[in-house]
């Protein structure tokens, strides 16, 4: 390609970086460097940890979250019939959810966070997927999960999820995040919440919220939105950019199972 074309490539990722820290994404226009899949990278490092990410656009990671959503739309029109009339509802595990979801609507801020982090741990016994199923990795929706009152980590997380939404908190405002625990070698699923500029865990591992920054020995792996899957990147792809190979793209590997009994 010549040096002036790789000077280019260059220009564009510095220019990026630069913007990320110095100025904010959405101040930039059309005529500059930076393509509209460039930009929507830049915008994905306001995620939690600060990290870059790629949306997954296939895997088994994707295929699970997938099923899990459309769980998630039979089970959103039966908390509203239920949430619409209490006294008809015919489902004690929507009932229990939502009077934890009633709870934190009487809260605001990091109080309404706080409460659904501390009402769901206590909510749901630990057990592991192939202790309560026969089965390694399943992923439950909140109302399976309320209604044997048992999960792992990421049915916390998947119920934390869910819980934030109907108690107003903002879908921008909101993740799931797979993380490897490094100190263990096992992975670990947590709903996180961004409260004034910044992001919060959710763990059912501790009823404490602490910020992304203040999280340790944990590498963040995937990120889960009402947008769909992404992988985290350790710096932005340079896939796409002029003069590079299209085969640098990252391999988007699904993790191992959630499966540990300490999660």
């Amino acid at each position: 390609m010549g040096f002036f074309g790789h000077s280019r490539t260059w220009r564009v990722v510095l220019l990026a970086w630069g913007m990320v820290w110095f100025g904010p994404a959405a101040d930039l226009r059309a005529g500059t460097l930076i393509s509209p899949g460039a930009l929507d990278l830049i915008r994905k490092s306001a995620e939690p940890f600060g990290l870059f990410a790629s949306q997954l656009s296939g895997g088994a990671l994707r295929e699970k979250w997938l099923d899990v959503e459309r769980k998630l739309d039979d089970e959103r029109v039966q908390l509203a019939l239920c949430d619409g009339d209490r006294a008809h509802c015919v489902s004690p595990a929507a009932l229990r959810f939502l009077a934890i979801v009633d709870n934190a609507r009487a809260r605001e801020g990091r109080a309404r966070l706080g409460e659904i982090n501390r009402a769901i741990n206590l909510a749901i016994r630990p057990m592991s997927d192939l202790a309560q199923y026969g089965q390694i990795d399943v992923w439950s929706s909140p109302l399976d999960t309320f209604a044997t009152g048992a999960g792992d980590c990421e049915d916390y997380a998947i119920a934390k999820f869910v819980a934030l939404r109907l108690a107003g908190v903002s879908p921008d405002d909101i993740r799931i995040v797979v993380m490897r625990d490094t100190v263990h070698g096992e992975d670990h699923a947590v709903a996180m919440a961004r409260l004034d500029d910044h992001w919060l865990a959710l763990d059912n591992r501790r009823m404490a919220m602490v910020t992304d920054a203040d999280v340790r020995n944990y590498r963040p792996l995937f990120v889960i939105d009402d947008h769909g899957v992404m992988r985290y990147e350790e710096m932005p792809p340079l896939a796409g950019l002029p003069g590079r190979d299209s085969a640098m793209a990252l391999n988007l590997a699904t993790p191992s199972g959630l499966t540990s009994p300490s999660n």
